[in-house]
């Protein structure tokens, strides 16, 4: 029987829109744990890491432009020693957001445990902003150039090393908001994107077919980074910073049927579910559903 241990991470202080720290609740609630026992997986869910206030008189943070450096610092570490554990363990590690920080903590505790960790990040932004480039200071906005290396020492040296991927093993889809610093660290870099243009001009089962085979030739295990925002708000309205013109349900689906049949996969977060500018509880059921297509499930 196949293991997947999910691990739920409810915070907020990556940015600056209050309501994200449910959404791990909204994804339960949703019904994830009834979806994946249905497809026989064995669930384990380890609850939510304890999350840390928000630091108004944070000065160190503010000087920096990095909002609630040393809270969600705290945060990552303690998740990615969860991670790290659920790895150990031989189970799948399913972590449910919260903003898109805690990718910081998840990949700092799977990263360690492969040669050369692959990453799709599944989102309308490319997180790869530093205090340097970020116009707001939100640290959901530099996960990923974290993860990479670039960044205060506090968030990169989560889990004791650095970097956890390298920028030819990461593929971007579905991007279609980037700030003038990401656009020039993804071109020193060589960062492989594919943005809404590529997704429209190849369509997504193209797309999915050149990353697949892009990351199964140079890496010995993926990680599946998906924000809630990479879809459309038509799709997913419950998300902190929606851009028009995204990625539509049933490419989302295809794209998590086909990462399904490729069995890439080996660990995987949703984020930035946020239940209060949900209509319903859609966006988490959405996220739900994408989890089920990930896992497997089909329709005959």
């Amino acid at each position: 029987m196949k293991k997947v241990s999910i691990i739920g991470v409810p915070m907020d202080l990556g940015q600056t829109r209050r309501g994200v720290d449910m959404g791990p609740s909204a994804m339960r609630y949703a019904g994830i744990i009834e979806r994946l026992e249905r497809l026989h997986y064995e669930i384990e869910d380890l609850g939510d890491v304890s999350i840390g206030k928000m630091e108004w008189s944070d000065d160190e943070g503010l000087r920096l432009n990095l909002h609630n450096l040393k809270a969600i610092a705290k945060t990552n570490e303690k998740l990615a020693e969860m991670v790290d554990d659920v790895v150990q363990r031989g189970r799948f590690p399913l972590v449910l957001g919260g903003d898109h920080s805690i990718a910081i903590g998840t990949l700092a505790g799977v990263a360690k445990h492969y040669q050369n960790l692959g990453v799709i990040w599944y989102d309308a932004h490319g997180d790869l902003n530093t205090a340097e480039t970020s116009p707001s200071g939100n640290i959901h906005g530099m996960s990923l150039a974290v993860c990479l290396g670039l960044g205060h020492s506090y968030l990169t040296k989560i889990g004791g090393y650095s970097p956890k991927v390298k920028p030819e093993n990461v593929v971007l889809i579905g991007v279609r908001s980037l700030d003038e610093g990401e656009k020039q660290l993804i071109r020193e870099k060589g960062i492989k994107v594919y943005t809404m243009h590529e997704v429209d001009r190849l369509g997504m089962a193209a797309v999915m077919e050149e990353t697949i085979a892009y990351l199964q030739g140079r890496t010995d295990g993926v990680h599946l980074s998906l924000d809630l925002d990479g879809l459309d708000p038509h799709d997913a309205p419950g998300v902190g910073t929606p851009v028009i013109g995204g990625l539509t349900y049933r490419e989302s689906h295809l794209a998590m049927e086909m990462l399904a049949e490729a069995q890439l996969i080996t660990s995987a977060e949703f984020v930035e579910v946020n239940p209060i500018l949900d209509e319903r509880n859609k966006t988490a059921s959405v996220a739900v559903g994408l989890m089920g297509s990930l896992f497997g499930e089909k329709l005959v």
